[in-house]
């Protein structure tokens, strides 16, 4: 997928990417365009701190010029009843652009998306593009995820990524348009809903829409616009009985897709613009103190992704976002929570694609004001909107530790702050579970989400094995120092998550600097580590899921089951095998190593877009080096078990005493993320 919007695409358009005139303007100097001396070359959408962008400099800067000038190919200059439309991914963090040298237009938010009418500005065939873009890299009360504001990455923190860093693209659209789509299933009605924003609609128009599955026609919809807004509910035919309905529905292990296709067309009938899309079948709901996917309690084994390349930083090519969501289903999880950064909508497509669940979450401000109240909401709001129709997502995160709002304890602002976050996502979409306040001071959430990274498996198993545990832990534990549910929000009843945990570092003698909570010296020990972590994680019962920190390594964080290059530490097989449990035998007869039913494989058809899936068979594509060498450690013939425990204080159930993080000797640190 190389379309930068998959869910709503069309075959007019064209990439910008690649070399652009720059200048870094650290000082903030330049006001104009026209006054700026470019004197380098970067390559869009790499930012001017990645390798990949050819500049490669990590220094503190206001601003980044850019400049390009394009001659439009013939099919893609605007006729009389025609629009150009010019579309930025990503700009950190404040962009103000011009086209042929006029002032076009302003847009805030670093990680979120906008557009840009560029019609009225076109001279002829010719269009030149100069983008300003400014980020105090020293604001603390921005969106800026795990954006470091040093000048080199310490602890948790990674480098900046500055300037464009998102897929710049045009494409030429008609003047009556599809602006934008939302799609929502109802399954207990056996449904779906379509809501699109129609620029500029026609006398007369209408809107044909037409759904298909696996080439199977299901709906073919035609109506009269009789306004900008165009709302409709599709019934389907239904199976009725489970079993013919599992054909139908998303899921991880059944990615079941609809396809989509919805045309204006003049009040003649003859066709105006025409968009491509997709949708599923597919809910999610929380039932007591279950999480529920398709009407069934479903078990979360998740994965924290921070999303960063070694010579990209936060970008990523769409080959390199399918290999990683490949490489996810590989070790065994069925979701992942992607940590501190909205991902390329590319990667949500592959989530789509190849079934994998997704936590949704809000780069963090670090400070509170209402500059940071403004700046997150708005920015919230036009990511939730970007991605509210991936079938992947799940949940929503728009909250992580306590950041931005570092006072919950003591400053009511900042817990009605934390609360109308998890309203405003609500009222957005009430289709999917939102958490308060990942991690721990959590005043409100359909979610308890714990961040608990002791070392000691047993521990674990003490603090969240029992109903009763778990009730004692919210209440008294305080794993990093900090209460897990503060005003009034017992937590109790709600699916619980151990949402971060692990964090199991390997370093070898003479390796660079690096850090994790605990560390292993090799990847056979790394292995009996995260066996024994996830052994206990399973036993525990009141779980609704887990999430294990972390993919790969990032920077100064070495406690990734890849390396930053996406190499697997320990034999690949182990670690899944250890992700998916004890009691995955029970469905491992049905499943292939990706964790899909063999029943939807038959059903998916020879153009399914990856057909490397049977890993028995692995294609070079997916032949990373880690598995081409000699595996480390054999393969467990019987899982590990737990060590025998000690009864605890009388206080509580047995390990409550242990606040700190970490086994004895591990590395004294306090997370902040």
């Amino acid at each position: 997928m190389e379309y930068p919007r998959p869910q709503l695409r069309r075959a007019a358009w064209r990439s910008l990417d690649g070399p652009w005139q720059a200048m870094l303007d650290d000082a903030a100097v330049y006001v104009d365009p026209a006054e700026v001396p470019f004197d380098r070359t970067i390559v869009v959408p790499y930012p001017p701190e990645a390798r990949a962008s050819g500049v490669h400099d990590r220094g503190f800067r206001r601003r980044v010029w850019y400049k390009r000038q394009i001659s439009l190919d013939p099919g893609l200059v605007p006729g009389p009843e025609e629009r150009l439309m010019l579309h930025f991914g990503a700009v950190n963090h404040r962009a103000r652009v011009w086209i042929n040298g006029r002032f076009a237009v302003e847009h805030r938010g670093g990680h979120s998306p906008f557009s840009i009418d560029v019609t009225r500005h076109l001279d002829g065939s010719i269009l030149e593009i100069a983008v300003q873009a400014e980020d105090d890299p020293q604001d603390m009360h921005k969106a800026r995820g795990k954006m470091d504001w040093e000048a080199e990455p310490h602890k948790i923190w990674y480098p900046r990524t500055s300037g464009i860093w998102r897929t710049v693209w045009i494409e030429k659209v008609p003047r009556a348009h599809v602006a934008q789509l939302r799609w929502t299933a109802d399954v207990a009605r056996w449904q779906i809903r379509l809501d699109a924003d129609i620029a500029h609609v026609p006398e007369g128009g209408m809107a044909n829409v037409t759904l298909k599955l696996g080439g199977r026609l299901l709906v073919n919809d035609r109506c009269l616009l009789t306004g900008p807004r165009l709302s409709r509910i599709f019934q389907l035919p239904d199976p009725g009985i489970d079993d013919a309905r599992g054909l139908w529905m998303w899921s991880p292990e059944s990615p079941q897709l609809i396809d989509a296709e919805v045309e204006i067309r003049a009040a003649d009938g003859t066709p105006i613009d025409s968009v491509q899309s997709y949708t599923a079948l597919r809910t999610v709901s929380v039932e007591g103190d279950r999480f529920v996917l398709n009407s069934r309690p479903y078990f979360l084994r998740m994965v924290l992704d921070q999303g960063y390349w070694p010579d990209s930083l936060m970008v990523a090519s769409s080959d390199q976002l399918r290999h990683d969501v490949l490489l996810i289903k590989r070790l065994g999880f069925n979701g992942v929570r992607k940590h501190q950064k909205s991902e390329d909508p590319r990667w949500l497509y592959w989530c789509d694609v190849l079934g994998l669940c997704v936590w949704g979450e809000m780069p963090s401000a670090y400070g509170f004001s209402s500059a940071t109240i403004h700046g997150v909401m708005e920015e919230w709001k036009e990511l939730v909107e970007r991605d509210v129709s991936h079938p992947c997502i799940v949940a929503w995160v728009p909250t992580n530790e306590s950041w931005g709002v570092p006072e919950l304890m003591n400053d009511r602002r900042q817990v009605d702050f934390v609360r109308a976050l998890y309203h405003m996502t609500r009222a957005l979409d009430g289709t999917r579970p939102v958490v308060g306040n990942d991690g721990w001071e959590m005043p409100c959430g359909d979610l308890v989400c714990v961040h608990d990274y002791e070392q000691d498996p047993a521990v674990l198993l003490e603090r969240y094995g029992s109903r009763d545990a778990v009730a004692y832990t919210l209440e008294h534990v305080q794993p990093d120092r900090r209460r897990l549910v503060i005003d009034g929000f017992t937590g109790l009843g709600r699916p619980l998550f151990l949402s971060e945990f692990g964090g199991i570092a390997m370093l070898k003698p003479g390796e660079e600097a690096g850090w994790g909570y605990s560390v292993a010296r090799d990847g056979k020990e790394l292995l009996a580590r995260y066996q024994l972590l996830m052994t206990a994680v399973h036993a525990c019962r009141p779980l609704s899921g887990f999430c294990y920190t972390q993919l790969t390594d990032t920077f100064l964080e070495k406690n990734g089951l890849l390396t930053e290059d996406r190499v697997p530490k320990a034999p690949i097989e182990a670690l899944a095998q250890a992700t998916r449990g004890p009691q995955a035998h029970l469905q491992d007869w049905v499943l292939d190593p990706l964790g899909h039913s063999q029943r939807w494989r038959a059903r998916r058809g020879p153009d399914f877009p990856v057909e490397w899936t049977r890993v028995g068979e692995t294609a070079e594509v997916l032949a990373y080096p880690g598995e081409r060498q000699p595996p480390q450690v054999a393969e467990p013939d019987v899982p590990p078990t737990l060590p025998p425990t000690e009864p605890g204080p009388a206080a509580g159930p047995p390990g409550f005493d242990r606040r700190g993080r970490g086994a004895p000797g591990a590395r004294a640190r306090r997370k902040v993320a």
